[in-house]
């Protein structure tokens, strides 16, 4: 893309943002000859009838309730894979697992002396360290200035502040002062614990981030007490995560066009992930049971991705598994993440795309809008961090539909906690996307 496009795209994103204003791309007008709006309606009425919200509430339930946070490579998120997999095949269709290599994860737990668990993320670069862990004292670092440290650090556990350096320059400050690990706690309030990234350092002594909460509770119950606190932090080696893939090819039509839909199915640690992104799953898998029956004149994928939260590494793989022919003959992409939330102020269903720009996908969805009269407004938006990026960045036209709040592009305030949990779901939004999206999949791929 020239300057000026990239110029254009994000000024379009700024002015949506300080007007509040939903963008409509451009439509194409039908031709004298086409289908009236009202055929076309009739047609829409097959998805919208047989969408059924709560079969979407029932997948939700079982993916966040029954099995609950679905981390990258963990026995969940491969249950999570299984269940997807025994639906899809239930439906009707062949079933394709991909497994694929993740890069190492590194696992941890910080126990009291009490017996509490407290709950930490661990980084890449993280030093690890044998199965029954290390238990010390803990040493408050402060912000984690050298002058923070004294010689009563050594062989303690540091406990330091966020703010004002990086993660990295504050652990190698520890460990030079003798700290056989260390923990760096948040200075926002209500946060997950804190996900660092230490660039290319490489922690010798095990590292953790913690929310501010726990770091305060610590400073207070344990560190001032002269408690002990046992902290374990394992590498997990050789993991893998799939993806699982199911779809519908047209009859008597040779090297049909095609239309990925698609959603990613694991969690952060912590969160049950009812909203991100058991909500597009649900939805998705609906829609794979609707469409399953209806003849077609293109092929129609859909597509559940593991491993999105480490980095969008299971659509990452999907795409470069596709032949040059597949992306050439591939049309579209419908990525949905979490479309489901019951905040109020998440009243906007927006479209994001990596150049803010429309295309087919946007176009689709805002035609169907306008025949089946969807009640939220749809915004054209310029954002990645979803499956759509390795769409794009593969030459497919490609959009994620996500609901945030439209004068400020937020999401709604639950993302990537543990209060990520069915009750903030709304029922009568996933019927509305799923009857958008599925109205907008069903015109581009009926016969």
């Amino acid at each position: 893309m020239n300057k000026f496009k990239k110029k254009a795209a994000v000024l379009l994103s700024a002015v949506m943002l300080s007007s509040g204003l939903a963008y409509s791309p451009a439509v194409s007008l039908p031709s004298a000859d086409a289908a009236p709006s009202e055929y076309k309606s009739a047609f829409d009425q097959k998805v919208i009838k047989r969408f059924q919200a709560e079969r979407s509430i029932e997948h939700i339930a079982y993916l966040s309730e029954e099995i609950g946070p679905r981390v990258t490579g963990t026995e969940a998120e491969q249950e999570a894979a299984d269940y997807i997999k025994n639906l899809l095949n239930s439906y009707g269709y062949e079933v394709e697992e991909q497994e694929f290599a993740i890069p190492d994860r590194m696992s941890g737990i910080l126990e009291t002396v009490d017996g509490n668990e407290v709950q930490v993320n661990i980084p890449s670069g993280s030093g690890s360290t044998d199965t029954d862990g290390i238990t010390g004292l803990l040493f408050d670092a402060g912000l984690g200035y050298p002058e923070d440290f004294s010689e009563k650090a050594e062989g303690k556990i540091a406990l330091i502040s966020r703010g004002e350096f990086s993660f990295a320059e504050k652990t190698q400050n520890a460990v030079e002062a003798g700290a056989v690990g260390v923990l760096i706690y948040n200075n926002a309030a209500d946060q997950p614990p804190l996900n660092m990234s230490l660039g290319d350092y490489e922690s010798p002594v095990p590292l953790a981030g913690l929310t501010m909460e726990s770091g305060q509770a610590l400073l207070e119950d344990v560190a001032a007490e002269e408690k002990e606190v046992t902290f374990a932090v394992e590498r997990l080696e050789d993991a893998t995560s799939t993806n699982i893939i199911a779809s519908k090819s047209p009859k008597h039509v040779d090297n049909p066009e095609i239309v990925h839909v698609t959603a990613h199915f694991d969690s952060v640690p912590y969160a049950p992930g009812a909203n991100d992104n058991a909500s597009g799953t649900s939805v998705v898998l609906e829609l794979a049971r609707i469409l399953k029956s209806y003849p077609v004149d293109k092929e129609l994928r859909f597509a559940f991705f593991g491993a999105e939260e480490i980095g969008l590494v299971g659509s990452e793989h999907y795409v470069s598994e596709l032949s040059e022919d597949e992306v050439s003959r591939s049309i579209g992409n419908f990525n949905l993440d979490m479309v489901g939330t019951n905040w109020e102020e998440a009243s906007s269903i927006y479209m994001n795309t990596l150049d803010g720009q429309a295309n087919t996908v946007t176009e689709s969805a805002e035609a169907a809008a306008e025949r089946i009269g969807t009640s939220s407004p749809l915004t054209l938006y310029q954002r990645g961090a979803s499956d759509h990026v390795s769409f794009y960045e593969g030459g497919i036209d490609a959009v994620n539909f996500i609901r945030r709040e439209p004068e400020t592009a937020n999401l709604e305030p639950y993302y990537h906690t543990p209060d990520d949990l069915i009750q903030y779901i709304s029922e009568e939004r996933l019927q509305e996307i799923g009857e958008l999206v599925g109205a907008a999949v069903y015109e581009l791929i009926r016969k």
